[in-house]
């Protein structure tokens, strides 16, 4: 009986170990397959700025002025603004990280990424989604920047485009005071030197209106 019951503890103890390591396996295994390059894309920080003949600072949220009345230069004036749309920018500061946080090398020029796309998706905090109806069309645009091995690189893009508010529902905006609160999911491809495809997603919230009613 003292054999079975001891043979039965080893038994579960080696259970219990393999169900460990096939955790961990499985953890690790999930930031290996997000690419085949060495190391990862981060976000440092993603902010907007709503469009105007000067854009205002960037930062988050972005208060997204579906239609907006300006006042110079001539013939727009104070008096007889002209009702104009903008499009709206953003900003994203990106680095890498190694995957092996054991080894401490630092990346080399190899896995430098070199950004050549992204992709707008919008989704209200309602969770009303559908495009066209609830929330902007989603869209994909051009962008080119490399990350270094080291340190940060900070990348422009349009967040919101002109077509977005002549559209709906942006352009039923325009002589109504609903707010459409989204969150615009941004997700940035690339690839490193050597050819691995690598990409990583951020989030900011955007508020649409017509501000200036």
């Amino acid at each position: 009986m003292a054999r079975m019951l001891g043979a039965a503890r080893s038994g579960v103890t080696r259970l219990v170990v393999a169900l460990g390591l096939a955790a961990a396996g499985a953890s690790c295994g999930d930031v290996v397959r997000q690419s085949r390059a060495p190391v990862l894309l981060v976000i440092d920080l993603l902010q907007g700025s709503a469009g105007n003949t000067t854009p205002g600072p960037f930062g988050n949220p972005l208060v997204s002025d579906v239609l907006t009345n300006v006042t110079s230069p001539a013939p727009c004036t104070p008096q007889t603004p002209c009702p104009t749309v903008f499009n709206d920018l953003g900003q994203v500061v990106l680095r890498l990280v190694p995957k092996d946080v054991i080894n401490t090398t630092s990346p080399s020029s190899n896995n430098a990424i070199t950004i050549t796309r992204y992709r707008v998706v919008y989704r209200r905090t309602d969770g009303r989604s559908t495009q066209g109806v609830d929330v902007p069309y989603a869209f994909d645009g051009g962008i080119t920047g490399t990350v270094p091995p080291a340190g940060t690189v900070t990348l422009g893009f349009e967040l919101v485009r002109h077509t977005a508010k002549e559209e709906s529902p942006l352009v039923q905006l325009i002589d109504n005071p609903t707010i459409i609160a989204t969150i615009a999911e941004i997700t940035f491809f690339g690839q490193d030197q050597v050819g691995n495809d690598i990409s990583v997603t951020g989030t900011l919230q955007v508020n649409f209106g017509n501000f200036g009613i």
